[in-house]
This record gives C-alpha cells, sequence and structure tokens, in this order.
C-alpha cells in the first residue's frame, strides 16, 4: 500500500466513527465498529470493556515498548452546532463532525501508522491503544486496560496538537472546601456567618503563588470556581461550600499540593480524587530529539489527556488543533492528516526509542 491508500482508509473509518455517537460511557457501537475495521485489515484485535488495542507481531522483552494512544469517546455537542455533529460532512479539505479534531483523526491516524510500521521490523515492541471515556477520565477507560498491557517506555498520545510535541501537561485536582458558622435570625445579628468565616481562605485561594515555575507549564494555578451558602436572606448561613480547580505542573503532586492547602485554610478540605497528576517526558527523550530535529517545537498543554493516567513518559502529537476541541462545528483537515501520517512514519521507523536518561 502506498502512503496515501492509508490516509484515505484512515479518512473513512473517521467519518464512519462521526457517523456512529461515542459519547462518553457510550462507546460501544463506535469500538464494535473500530474492531470490525481492525479484523477486516487482519489485525487481531484485544478488546476490554470498549478499549481496544493491537501488538505487533515479534514482541521481545528485551526491546523497549512504544503506545500509540488516542481515544474513542466524545463530549456532548455544543448547542450551536449549525450542522449534524453525528453526520461527518466533507467540504474541500475539512472533515465536520464530532470527535473528529478531539481526537479522530489523531485516532484513525495512528492506527494506520501501526499497520504500516507493523510490516517492517521495528527496533521496539508496537502497541497501539484506542481507549475510551478518555473524555471524562473514567474507571473504564485507560486505566482498566494498563494493568493488562505489558511494560510501556514511552507513549505518543494523539490528541490535537498542531503536530507540534506536547511534551508536558497540566495536571487536574478538583478540590471541596467546608467553612462553617452557626445559624441564627439576620435581623438579631445572631450566629456565626459561615461566608464571612470563609472570606480569608477566598482570598487565599486568589492570592497564592506556589514558588516552582515549570518552564513548559508555568506556575501551578488554583481557581475557586462555585459557591454555595446560605438558604434565605434571613438566615445567617452555617455552612459555605467551594469549588476550586486545581492545575499543577510537573514539579507538584496533586497530594503535595492539598497538602499545602490544608495547612493554609481553615476550612475543611476534601479532593475528589488525587490520580490525574502532570505528566512530561525529558527534552533529551530521543523521541523529543528527533521532533526537533524534524523541524517541531516542544511546548506545554493546558489541557487533559490520558497521559494524566500513564505511570511512565509521553508526550502530546497530533493532527488538528487544540483551539477547536469541545468546540460547534468541529473539524479536521484532510491535509492534517495527511501530514501527521508521514510526520509519525518518518519520526518513528526504525528509530531508536530506547532512553537511558536517569531523569526518567
Amino acid at each position: 500500500m502506498k502512503h496515501q491508500d492509508y490516509v484515505t482508509d484512515a479518512i473513512d473509518l473517521l467519518c464512519a466513527l462521526i457517523n456512529t455517537p461515542s459519547v462518553s460511557r457510550e462507546e460501544k457501537d463506535a469500538a464494535d465498529l473500530m474492531e470490525q475495521r481492525m479484523k477486516s485489515y487482519g489485525l487481531a484485535p484485544h478488546r476490554e470493556a470498549n478499549n481496544l488495542w493491537l501488538m505487533a507481531d515479534g514482541y521481545d522483552e528485551q526491546k523497549p515498548t512504544l503506545l500509540l494512544n488516542a481515544h474513542i469517546d466524545t463530549v456532548k455537542p455544543a448547542i450551536s452546532w449549525t450542522r449534524d455533529p453525528f453526520r461527518a460532512s466533507v467540504e474541500d479539505d475539512r472533515i465536520y463532525g464530532l470527535g473528529s479534531n478531539d481526537c479522530g483523526g489523531g485516532l484513525t491516524t495512528l492506527l494506520q501508522v501501526f499497520r504500516f510500521l507493523s510490516l517492517r521490523p521495528q527496533p521496539y515492541n508496537l502497541i497501539y491503544l484506542a481507549s475510551a471515556e478518555e473524555e471524562i477520565s473514567g474507571k473504564d477507560g485507560i486505566s482498566r486496560v494498563l494493568p493488562l498491557l505489558p511494560h510501556m517506555d514511552v507513549a505518543i498520545v494523539g490528541e490535537p496538537t498542531g503536530m507540534q510535541p506536547a511534551i508536558a501537561e497540566k495536571g487536574l485536582m478538583v478540590l471541596d472546601l467546608i467553612g462553617h458558622g452557626k445559624s441564627g435570625h439576620a435581623a438579631r445579628n445572631e450566629g456565626v456567618n459561615a461566608i464571612y468565616e470563609s472570606l480569608d481562605d477566598m482570598r487565599w485561594i486568589r492570592d497564592y503563588q506556589f514558588d516552582k515555575v515549570s518552564p513548559f507549564l508555568g506556575p501551578t494555578k488554583m481557581t475557586l470556581t462555585v459557591v454555595h451558602a446560605g438558604t434565605q436572606h434571613n438566615v445567617i448561613p452555617d455552612t459555605c461550600q467551594m469549588l476550586v480547580d486545581v492545575r499543577t505542573n510537573e514539579y507538584y503532586t496533586n497530594e503535595e499540593v492539598y497538602d499545602i492547602i490544608q495547612q493554609n485554610v481553615k476550612c475543611d478540605v476534601q479532593a475528589h480524587s488525587f490520580r490525574l497528576h502532570s505528566s512530561h517526558i525529558d527534552p533529551d527523550h530521543p523521541l523529543v530529539r528527533a521532533c526537533v530535529n524534524m523541524g517541531m517545537t516542544p511546548y506545554g498543554s493546558p489541557t487533559l489527556s490520558d497521559q494524566a493516567l500513564m505511570p511512565f513518559p509521553s508526550f502530546k502529537l497530533g493532527p488538528g488543533e487544540s483551539s477547536r476541541s469541545h468546540s460547534a462545528d468541529e473539524f479536521v483537515k484532510i491535509s492534517e492528516m495527511e501530514h501527521a501520517f508521514d510526520t509519525y512514519t518518518s519520526l518513528l521507523d526504525g528509530r531508536d526509542i530506547r532512553h537511558t536518561s536517569s531523569q526518567e
């Protein structure tokens, strides 16, 4: 097959996936389609729930292992779509449809890259994984699959990055802060106002600066996003409940940030989860160096992906632009998928991916 034949197959599969709704936790039909298409290529997919993976022949424990990953699921369509989000529409160089950019273009292109690379001996083991529930970091997504796979040395995640390597990604932690007071009648100046009791903590969340600033991700950032207090105008509120969005850089674990916050506020603090950590890869990794030698520019990404759940080095590299993700009338360009296929194959075919740096 020629390169263009692989790209044509990627485009055809992408259109079929757009026509098969796959909102998070509802990916079964799309996973069925992917599985059938893999088998039609002569491949032997493995499946766990709605996650699918392929392993190239000749697995050798003495070789490093490369994972190619992208996700099947999509967010729900925004109400401002002007076309049917579940119907692929090809107009000139653009493929419109929900999930086309995030990240159907990367998903289908990487599958074709796997087909291409697995036809010839490589100095690494190669695995392709189409994961579910990425948009919600669900328990039945990549977390369910990774224990079933062999040791991974490095991963490329096909999120839309304009085919520039995102070598660091911010983590996410959501916190509940609860301030306490005592109810009373507002007219008689009774009770202890939980809102007033929480004001100092709100100011601290707003003003605190974490010391360690990443050259790729900038500072770790906290944002107070939701506040609930009170039941009616004449009752002093006895609780003030707040929601805080925390975006960590690679210099802080979520647990470390949690401890810092807990030591500096009066409110009760509870984390929804610690599992979505910041991720990064050594800039001296041979794949990153190869990207730079090919004219690409590494950067840090503020958006979350399945990288947060990967306990091994990884970076994002995929067709499309992050700014189109989760937006109405989402699209990916055919030319972007063509460029991605050529870039991936040039980057990976015959490449030594072994990294011996003590930094990882």
